[in-house]
């Protein structure tokens, strides 16, 4: 088989040139899939599903149907180079090279008006006559069918796919005896840069996934009826866990009933497997994993001899379909307010999980298991939609906040049934930042008698080596019931790997945690300290997950304090932002150049530029104020001239009240938001927001700054030594260890 990562690097070559067709193709007005796509997008707009420029959301498009492309002739490939087929019509060894030219010969001669793009779709057609593999390429969603790609690029690929070595060996063989799909896992995580970007596409490794099972089916198994255990992850990519619950529960099958027909085990073990993800081609790549892992289990090698296996796996969004009534504290969440005309009621076309109907239910699965996306949503449109249905989403929230929530709603109630077990690995930056307090506070403590939650098991992985993820992590076990015990296990981390390990499953901190979490004398380790922390230390935001006596210095540095940093400083907060930086920054030089009078543009920090006791390079603001107050921009022309141009595009910023600054009657130069109080004392210490370390750094005056560099302003009797003893115990390894 041809070596993953040189294949991945092939086609993403080719994707390139895939996508580059295609969106020429979706602007051409006289084309009925651009005409679709307007549509779409259009209905989109109309139904809060999204917010984005039409250029924007039509990029992801063209990936998708780019990615769609690229991956069905993959799977063609696959099962020709492994002879599930018998027919051939892209490529394959020896004979079958010939055959599949001879073919495609034939199908011109048949019908002179048909190209390669038609004998493509042939291909991906004779894929939906399988039983096995008849949703791999959907008609009725995958945009093979409808995205018109030209047939100069469709002879491309198919001349990729017959490329042959010195010896006459094809360059790019998929024959495979193991059938080992690990290599569509890599396709799935960096094949398309605007996918991987747009949907944080990050493969969970073996050993992680199998720890989480370990801690989450394995009891679930041992404690509900085989015939009734349901298992999902809404957030399943390219499949792992899913193959891995399908491996496990198989086994449990075999256990329990012996005799039973071995394609009848199978399909019991896929109907007890769920999966769902936004991402089309994930999909795609999870249900042809599967497929062939039920295909190995039934000693099956070719798909006319497979059964038509039932597959529950959806495309869609996880956090916007409607799961029935979820009771809260507070009463009922509905996405929509009972209407079907907001962005839930709304599926794009290649989403299909209206086909199954039932598959996120509230409180349906007794395993819910997955490593969700940890970036913030972009789309405002969806931010809203998400914060609407979710109660722990807070301020500038991560992903990880709704799906934690989500994941606790689809696992079964402990009330008279047998609770859910619940497994992720996710960002651990809730954790810390302010985003995560209701998350933590007000659904993992367990305090909601309505919405209960057990947490079990509190795991660092910030230290462990997880390939591809640069992100540091946690691992959070718990289950579906108010809170059993006063404690919670939990696993420490003392000091990250020293280095990159060869093999990721064996490095240092990870051996530590897989060998050591189950002591049942505790652990300290070089690496990790395993112990059962009281609840309550868990139920407060924030966490502190430092293990190897980590707590009691903490402890002894609180009570050695003399005064808090509230009880020292006047105010710590946000300066002021313009919402429209592309018209307001710029290089000081330029603002030269152009005669901006030099008292209104002053130096701008972001959080970025604050490192090591000083500010770093970087752009000036438009700044058109003085003595606290807003200066008539009609005065002073050079200023002026510079903004004229953006004008509409200023006046247009929207407010708080959701209307634009023209409608409310607001300056067109005006900043969006802006504390002129904070300037009445020139000494202030503005901090990084988000930084690895503490960078503090000491102003005089002159600068002002965005949301990403708060300050903090002593009492304006304040000296410059009083700022610099604070800076020096901010910027301390003391205030950084706490």
């Amino acid at each position: 088989m041809a070596e993953a990562k040189e294949l991945v690097a092939a086609l993403k070559k080719q994707l390139a040139e895939v996508e580059a067709d295609l969106r020429a193709r979706s602007e051409d007005p006289e084309l009925v899939w651009a005409q679709s796509l307007r549509a779409e997008y259009a209905t989109a707009r109309e139904r809060g599903r999204t917010a984005l420029a039409w250029s924007v959301w039509r990029d992801g498009e063209v990936a998708l149907a780019g990615v769609a492309w690229v991956l069905a002739t993959v799977f063609v490939r696959f099962v020709e180079d492994n002879r599930l087929v018998d027919r051939v019509w892209i490529a394959g060894a020896g004979d079958r090279m010939s055959d599949a030219v001879d073919a495609e010969t034939a199908f011109y001669a048949a019908d002179p008006a048909r190209n390669s793009r038609d004998w493509l779709r042939d291909a991906f057609a004779a894929l939906t006559e399988y039983p096995a593999t008849q949703g791999l390429v959907d008609p009725g969603h995958n945009p093979v069918w409808t995205a018109p790609l030209g047939a100069d690029l469709c002879d491309a690929i198919l001349g990729f796919w017959r490329q042959q070595d010195a010896q006459g060996e094809l360059e790019w063989s998929l024959a495979d005896p193991a059938w080992d799909t690990r290599f569509l896992g890599d396709l799935y995580q960096d094949l398309s840069e605007f996918a991987k970007k747009k949907y944080a596409l990050l493969q969970t490794p073996d050993f992680v996934e199998e720890f989480i099972l370990d801690r989450t089916l394995i009891p679930a198994l041992a404690e509900v009826p085989l015939a009734e255990l349901k298992m999902i992850d809404p957030t399943c990519g390219s499949g792992h866990f899913l193959l891995g619950g399908f491996a496990r529960i198989l086994d449990a099958w075999l256990l329990e009933a012996p005799a039973m027909d071995v394609r009848a085990r199978v399909q019991h073990a896929l109907d007890a497997v769920n999966g769902v993800d936004i991402n089309p081609f994930a999909v795609a790549i999870a249900r042809f994993r599967l497929t062939l892992a039920a295909l190995q289990a039934c000693v099956v090698t070719r798909l006319a001899d497979a059964p038509a296996f039932r597959l529950r796996i959806a495309v869609g969004d996880s956090l916007l379909v409607t799961r029935g009534e979820l009771v809260r504290s507070q009463g009922t969440l509905d996405l929509d307010d009972g209407e079907d005309d907001g962005p839930a009621g709304f599926l794009y076309a290649a989403e299909d999980v209206d086909d199954y109907p039932d598959i996120l239910t509230a409180r349906r699965y007794h395993v819910v298991v997955g490593n969700p996306p940890y970036i913030t949503v972009k789309d405002k449109a969806l931010n809203e939609a998400y914060r609407r249905g979710y109660e722990t989403c807070k301020g500038k929230y991560a992903l990880s906040v709704p799906f934690m929530e989500l994941f606790f709603d689809l696992a079964v109630r402990g009330n008279g049934h047998t609770a859910g077990w619940v497994g992720q690995i996710t960002s651990n930056s809730f954790m810390k930042r302010e985003f995560g307090a209701k998350l933590i506070e007000d659904m993992l403590s367990g305090v909601d008698p309505l919405n209960p939650v057990d947490l079990t098991d509190v795991i660092d992985a910030s230290g462990a080596y997880i390939p591809g993820h640069g992100t540091p992590t946690v691992i959070l076990i718990g289950r579906r019931r108010r809170p059993v015990g006063d404690t919670v296990h939990a696993v420490l981390g003392v000091r990250g790997e020293p280095g990159q390990p060869v093999n990721p499953r064996r490095g240092l901190v990870w051996s530590e945690i897989a060998d050591h979490v189950d002591s049942p004398d505790g652990f300290d380790g070089n690496y990790v300290t395993i112990t059962d922390l009281p609840r309550d230390t868990l139920a407060h935001h924030p966490w502190s997950l430092s293990g190897g006596g980590a707590g009691a210095v903490k402890d002894a540095i609180d009570a050695a304090g003399s005064e808090s940093v509230s009880q020292a400083v006047d105010l710590v907060g946000v300066f002021g932002m313009t919402n429209a930086d592309e018209a307001f920054l710029a290089p000081r030089a330029a603002f030269g150049r152009r005669g901006v009078e030099s008292a209104l543009h002053r130096r701008l920090v972001v959080g970025e530029s604050i490192r090591d006791f000083g500010f770093g390079p970087g752009d000036d603001s438009l700044f058109p104020y003085q003595d606290g107050q807003l200066l008539p921009i009609a005065d002073f022309p050079g200023i002026y001239m510079w903004l004229w141009p953006a004008k509409s595009t200023t006046w247009s910023r929207v407010t708080f009240n959701k209307t634009s600054y023209r409608a409310e009657g607001r300056t067109w130069w005006e900043w969006h938001q802006v504390a002129l109080d904070r300037l009445r004392t020139p000494l202030s210490i503005a901090f990084a927001f988000v930084a690895t370390h503490n960078h503090f750094v000491l102003d005089r005056g002159g600068k002002v700054f965005n949301r990403s560099a708060p300050v903090i302003k002593l009492p304006a009797e304040a000296t410059v030594d009083d700022h610099l003893g604070l800076l020096g115990v901010l910027n301390s390894s003391t205030a950084c260890f706490w």
